[in-house]
């Protein structure tokens, strides 16, 4: 039974020959009233007291889950960014090296397209060399003939030596032909267009 101060106060006892002192018992009513009343006071403090802890306990224990939510977030949201940064590096450096394996492609597809180019060249400059050095030959020997047959255009030789004179040319036209046929087998000496070859050659096998 829960009592107030009041009901202490009021409380009353029956009368006996050999009782207390009613005025004596009566002080101590109002004492353990007053403390009674105190101690209700300052349960009533303390409650108070606890529900304002209560709530900032669960206010506290919000924000402790409201931290723990954020801080998840947080994490999974770092682990999303630094899986994704890999990917991307991952992709970055297989692009770049496709880049490098094309640009090196290219390199050798024009060195080929060029060394090609230059044996080409080459070759054209040897026909040309030879269709000349061919030319100044034949010129060389139409001069020379020329030169031998000059003289005896002013000459009227006689029958028997316009014979001779006949025959004698065709000997040395045709001794002319297997000398001419003689040099055009020797190799020709190495001339300065043949050695610009030689460097053009060195040149190939740098280039490979």
């Amino acid at each position: 039974m829960k009592l107030t101060a009041l009901e202490i106060k009021q409380q009353t006892f029956e009368k006996s020959l050999r009782g207390y002192d009613p005025s004596e018992v009566q002080a101590f009513l109002n004492l353990v009233a007053s403390e009674w009343e105190h101690m209700n006071a300052r349960l009533k403090e303390l409650e108070i007291q606890i529900d304002k802890m209560n709530d900032k306990l669960s206010h506290y224990e919000k924000v402790e889950e409201a931290l723990h939510e954020t801080l998840q977030t947080a994490r999974d949201s770092a682990e999303q960014k630094l899986s994704g940064a890999k990917k991307e590096a991952v992709s970055v450096v297989e692009k770049a090296e496709m880049e490098a394996n094309s640009i090196v492609q290219k390199a050798n597809d024009q060195r080929q397209h060029i060394r090609q180019s230059l044996l080409r060249l080459l070759d054209r400059r040897k026909e040309i060399i030879g269709g000349i050095r061919s030319y100044l030959d034949l010129a060389n020997d139409s001069l020379e003939q020329f030169s031998r047959d000059e003289a005896s255009l002013f000459n009227l030789p006689d029958e028997e030596d316009l014979d001779r004179q006949i025959r004698d040319r065709l000997n040395t036209s045709g001794a002319g032909r297997k000398n001419t046929n003689r040099e055009s087998q020797k190799e020709p000496e190495p001339s300065g267009a043949e050695e610009e070859s030689k460097d053009m050659d060195d040149i190939l096998d740098r280039i490979d």
